[in-house]
């Protein structure tokens, strides 16, 4: 270990761990042998790192929270199996992230993102980079988000849901099909509610490709055709075009269905005046 390395006294940590350069692990916090910490990285009080988690550069980890622990899953059969967690992660208190089921298979949390207090990460969970994962929220075993995510709190997500690149899930949703790159969504029972306006402004996407993004929405979800035709009529017309794909892809890769896009009604949500459905 580095002598950079700063380490309370209370703390069990395993002369076989593998600890990067300036360190922090603070007071009745366990890493056991064979666990990985990167450099710079903080650990707070009364966190639990198994000898199955590998936790990257720069990040923060807070009060309570449990990585690499056994997954809730009858198929587990105590085979070798781990958690990564890329750099510049925070993850707040009371979070517990599972290990995969399967021989060398991984749960992964990507760079930069942070997911904020009491939320759970099951077994063979995939959360992409620069997410934000809000209070609360349970990811049951084989979720996967893409990037740049936004999920509100208190929300479930169901075994093999997805979420898109660039999506956002409002508070308390149950997430019972996968939900599309770029789209919004909300409630219980969950419909997409437009575009994630705000956050693709928020990324740099222009008024011209939010505007083409929700072309390629409204042909997707024409009530007049059936889904394969949807998709035939956009890479027909948008050849080529990389949300088109991007759209198509994810569409045509879906196990549990897609949420169905919400006729607005009296629903409000912000958005910019020039982009109504």
């Amino acid at each position: 270990m580095s002598s950079s390395i700063l380490i309370h006294p209370t703390a069990i940590v395993s002369p076989d761990a593998i600890i990067g350069n300036n360190v922090r692990i603070g007071p009745y916090s366990i890493i056991d042998a064979r666990a990985k910490i990167g450099d710079g990285t903080t650990i707070e009080s009364f966190v639990h790192v198994t000898s199955f988690a590998e936790i990257g550069r720069n990040c923060h980890i807070f009060e309570y929270t449990a990585i690499g622990g056994t997954p809730q899953d009858h198929d587990f059969g105590n085979e070798i199996s781990y958690v990564r967690i890329a750099d510049d992660v925070i993850l707040r208190e009371n979070i517990t992230i599972h290990r995969a089921t399967g021989e060398g298979c991984e749960t992964v949390v990507g760079q930069g993102t942070m997911l904020m207090e009491g939320c759970h990460l099951g077994h063979n969970v995939n959360i992409g980079k620069y997410c934000t994962v809000t209070n609360k929220v349970g990811f049951s075993g084989y979720v996967q988000l893409g990037d740049y995510v936004v999920v509100g709190g208190l929300t479930g997500f169901h075994q093999f849901v997805r979420v898109g690149s660039y999506a956002m899930v409002g508070g308390m949703t149950k997430a019972i099909k996968d939900i599309p790159p770029y789209s919004l969504v909300d409630g219980n029972p969950a419909f997409i509610y437009g575009l994630n306006t705000v956050g693709l402004r928020r990324r740099g996407f222009t008024q011209e490709q939010r505007t083409h993004i929700k072309n390629i929405y409204r042909m997707l979800f024409d009530r007049k055709l059936k889904r394969r035709e949807a998709i035939a009529m956009i890479e027909e017309r948008f050849p080529g075009d990389d949300f088109a794909r991007e759209i198509v892809s994810f569409a045509n890769s879906t196990r549990r269905g897609l949420f169905q896009w919400h006729r607005r009604g009296t629903y409000h949500v912000v958005h910019d005046s020039s982009e109504e459905m």
